[in-house]
């Protein structure tokens, strides 16, 4: 979960997918399906191949700082988190639900629309729509037919009330430019990233192939305060003055020895590190991001483990050029 202080901007998420309704649930539209993708047309930052791209000139010292610090969070373990789900609604106008903006909902940065809901579906971490545990609880609805991704951070529906934080409606028709949704404006992540394109699934990993970047997050102590491209956004972070900032850009290392790792499914994982890397989206302790397996035909059971990656460590990766550092304003420009 991440800890921001802000007056207009910052944070929102979505996730959802899998499990018996907590609550009403409302809509339908379509039966809940699972990840998908891709989200997006060919062209977005997360599908560029960085195998040849030389790395940045500070590329040492960032590594260095983030080793300084602690590496990765959770005990220096790079480790995967498989809770985040995204739930898909088919037709063109799927049954939507409008929701309560609560003290996590930040004007402009975020969309005050009604979003779809469907029904036996669930938030991240939970059964279903109830936010019980007060985490994350990232609600995430595709619909591909009306060409919206729909990524909520802070949801929470009981019965007929829906409460949501933050909301953010990518148009996935397009390619968004360098600002995305628009300049100090965050999304469903603190970096203002759609999160469900950077996910990757059980499926992909069964099948061999991981065609984009993968989300990561690190703790905002060892990150530095601001931004980087594609970011649009960051949050108070307390990192040295050579510490990554948000956004940053990492990719494991071509001599990295694959053979070393416990499976396949681990070098799938690895070989995708390697062609397009992983960007920092957000604050918290668990590394790496997939997507859940409750809607996906291939279950993580037997395939891949939390800890398979562990042996991975922060010096294993280069940093790949990202340009001048943004101040942090938290004035959204949308």
């Amino acid at each position: 979960m991440r800890i921001t202080l802000v007056t207009i901007a910052t944070v929102i998420a979505a996730c959802g997918g899998g499990g018996d309704d907590g609550g009403d649930g409302g809509g339908d539209g379509g039966g809940g399906l699972g990840p998908g993708g891709p989200y997006f047309p060919q062209g977005t930052f997360w599908d560029q191949d960085v195998t040849a791209v030389t790395p940045a000139g500070n590329s040492d010292a960032i590594i260095g700082s983030l080793r300084g610090a602690g590496g990765w969070g959770n005990g220096d373990v790079f480790q995967i988190d498989f809770s985040i789900e995204v739930l898909r609604v088919d037709g063109a106008s799927p049954t939507k639900r409008s929701f309560n903006p609560t003290d996590d909902f930040y004007d402009p940065d975020c969309d005050a629309v009604p979003m779809p809901v469907p029904t036996g579906g669930n938030i991240e971490g939970e059964a279903g729509y109830e936010c019980t545990g007060d985490g994350d609880c990232h609600l995430l609805v595709w619909a591909p037919d009306e060409r919206r991704l729909y990524e909520m951070w802070r949801a929470n529906i009981v019965g007929a009330t829906f409460d949501g934080g933050c909301l953010a409606v990518w148009d996935t028709s397009m390619i968004y430019g360098a600002t995305g949704r628009g300049e100090q404006c965050t999304s469903a992540d603190a970096a203002g990233f759609p999160i469900a394109p950077l996910l990757f699934t059980a499926d992909e990993v069964a099948a061999g192939r991981i065609d984009h970047a993968i989300r990561f997050i690190l703790p905002n102590d060892r990150v530095r305060r601001g931004y980087v491209r594609p970011a649009t956004h960051g949050t108070n972070t307390t990192g040295d003055a050579a510490a990554p900032y948000y956004g940053v850009h990492l990719r494991l290392r071509a001599d990295f020895p694959l053979d070393s790792l416990p499976s396949e499914a681990a070098r799938t994982v690895a070989r995708a590190l390697q062609r397009y890397g992983m960007y920092h989206a957000d604050g918290g302790n668990i590394a790496l991001t997939a997507a859940s397996d409750r809607r996906t035909t291939a279950k993580w059971d037997g395939l891949l483990e939390p800890r398979d990656l562990s042996m991975l460590e922060v010096e294993d990766f280069d940093v790949i050029d990202h340009g001048a550092s943004i101040a942090l304003t938290f004035d959204c420009m949308r």
